[in-house]
């Protein structure tokens, strides 16, 4: 009975989240951010479930600076197959040693995401160690877009938005089309966040498991669509006060299938990765108590630097690469 009645409550605190965002990869972004943080032991997930709201709805921050900051974009992505065949095996870990083999500049040119996740786990455990509680907040909000980044096939390309093989727009679709439309049948219970002894192979581990899948992304795609009517691809949908053409739903449905839950299951890899970086962070700074309330000097900085953010991603063109048309 107690078991029934924990899942009731923690879906229905993840089925606040709204089904629709703007623009659409927020959904899955938000979705992984809110439920991590029922993965956490109840002493640190105390001070996140007071913060629900913040970690969810911020969770989409990083991408709104992208049109913000010039910098930003190759936080999101690595393009290992740039590095040709077997990557992995060429490409260092280790950021000094990276860079040593191919300059800085070609590592920001196709993307740095799990050196950036390596980093700002750094920030999350010297905010812990601080007892900052309003850049605890801003910093898991943030490392928890990136490791989900990290989780999804298309960030590991550079074939990244079907662009090179005649499949533009499969982006959006596997990353915020599918997620919307089937999420809420999603199993969501994936267990308790785990001490994670090396962040740096933990999050190359995920890129690793997420390139791995890239081809299934587009063949199974690229096979569907060959024997698809044309006619029934696509479809208009009202969001907000616009219509907009998008992959329809059985369409969509059929590519869902096909994949046999991959969607679901990197989605899980994300929220269990999410979760168990805070975690880490919060042990590796000695378990701090978080009791006392965030002075309110921080918490007026933090809405000035929203308000920043949200006036320049609804005002300013996106500055890189863009992936969601």
């Amino acid at each position: 009975m107690l078991i029934a009645l924990k899942r009731f409550l923690l879906v229905f605190l993840i089925l606040l989240v709204p089904l629709f965002s703007k623009p659409w990869g927020f959904f899955a972004h938000k979705r992984v951010n809110r439920v991590a943080v029922f993965t956490l032991p109840t002493e640190l997930m105390s001070f996140y479930k007071e913060h629900l709201e913040y970690i969810t709805e911020h969770a989409v921050d990083p991408d709104k600076r992208r049109y913000a900051i010039v910098e930003e974009a190759p936080r999101h992505y690595i393009d290992i197959d740039h590095y040709g065949e077997e990557p992995f095996e060429k490409v260092p870990r280790k950021w000094l040693e990276a860079i040593d083999k191919f300059t800085e500049d070609t590592l920001q040119a196709y993307g740095i995401v799990p050196w950036h996740v390596q980093r700002m786990y750094f920030r999350l455990v010297k905010a812990f160690e601080q007892k900052d509680k309003a850049y605890i907040l801003k910093v898991s909000a943030d490392i928890g877009h990136y490791i989900g980044d990290a989780h999804v096939p298309l960030h590991t390309t550079e074939n990244y938005n079907g662009q090179l093989t005649n499949q533009k727009g499969i982006h959006g679709f596997w990353e915020s089309r599918l997620p919307e439309l089937f999420a809420e049948d999603y199993d969501y219970f994936v267990g308790k966040a785990t001490f994670i002894r090396s962040p740096l192979d933990h999050i190359w581990d995920a890129v690793e498991d997420s390139h791995a899948a890239v081809d299934s992304v587009l063949d199974f795609e690229r096979i569907l669509t060959d024997h698809y009517p044309s006619d029934r691809k696509y479809g208009y949908e009202e969001r907000g006060a616009s219509t907009v053409k998008t992959y329809s739903r059985d369409f969509s449905a059929e590519y869902h299938e096909m994949m046999s839950g991959m969607v679901e299951r990197r989605m899980r890899a994300a929220i269990i990765t999410v979760g168990s970086f805070w975690y880490s962070a919060w042990v590796e700074a000695g378990k701090p108590k978080l009791e006392e309330n965030i002075p309110p000097k921080d918490l007026q900085t933090l809405e000035e630097e929203q308000k920043e953010l949200e006036a320049k991603f609804r005002s300013e063109a996106i500055k890189g690469r863009e992936h969601d048309q």
